[in-house]
């Protein structure tokens, strides 16, 4: 996406003259919540000045490599991890996020969407989804993090990046009898989620969110396509 657009990094392609980061760090900063941030990029040259108090980290070898370095860099719970291809981000999401975050005892919670909430909005859009159980759902490139506990996830997916679009793979790396009830059908978020914490130690959780836009980040140009054309009806006089 970077060279077909002409830009060193993905996170700084236009979308109607702005970079998407832009619309992510906005978003982030319209919660309200006075909290550091950090972005982990891998050419630190590539972001223009910004006048508001952020640390910026170069990346690591993989996208949970660099979001362990940037936990450790702030030090302190809880923490929300999202991406920078996610210019669709805006504060009710992370507000939602946060809230559920907060009333829950997992020790790290995945934001999800279902294909019912995505496709009642955007039929057409293809999204890589997890049927389990007979519930498809796609992420949202949302995280939150309670505790030092839950950061074993994160070291866990650095082993699963390579297989994150085939879901099989996904979950046959947490055991046999997962991967079975996948393939018959019967592997319930539920039970998906009960599995991974089980096998990690630790209490992993959905967040199931009722935002569409929630799960749609800019990886092929119809992303890009479909993200323009949303953020100029948001932007278009009521």
């Amino acid at each position: 996406m970077a060279k077909g657009f002409g830009v060193a990094h993905k996170c700084t392609i236009p979308l109607l003259g702005r970079p998407m980061l832009d619309y992510v760090t906005e978003a982030l900063r319209g919660t309200g919540v006075a909290t550091p941030y950090v972005i982990s990029i891998d050419d630190l040259s590539v972001l223009p000045p910004d006048p508001a108090n952020r640390t910026v980290l170069k990346s690591g070898r993989s996208a949970p490599e660099s979001a362990l370095q940037a936990v450790a860099n702030i030090g302190t719970y809880p923490i929300l991890i999202t991406t920078g291809d996610h210019p669709l981000l805006t504060p009710d999401m992370v507000n939602y996020m946060l809230k559920e975050a907060d009333e829950s005892r997992a020790d790290i919670l995945i934001g999800l969407a279902t294909a019912e909430t995505i496709l009642a909005e955007y039929p057409d859009t293809k999204r890589t989804w997890f049927n389990l159980g007979g519930t498809r759902v796609s992420g949202c490139n949302l995280f939150a993090v309670k505790n030092a506990n839950g950061l074993r996830l994160l070291t866990a997916w650095q082993d699963l990046e390579r297989n994150r679009k085939k879901p099989w793979k996904l979950v046959f790396a947490f055991g046999l009898t997962p991967l079975l009830l996948f393939v018959l059908g019967k592997l319930t978020p539920e039970r998906a989620f009960a599995h991974v914490s089980k096998r990690l130690g630790i209490t992993v959780g959905p967040v199931f969110l009722p935002f569409a836009e929630a799960a749609i980040d800019v990886d092929k140009p119809s992303d890009y396509a479909l993200a323009e054309a949303i953020l100029k009806r948001r932007s278009a006089p009521a």
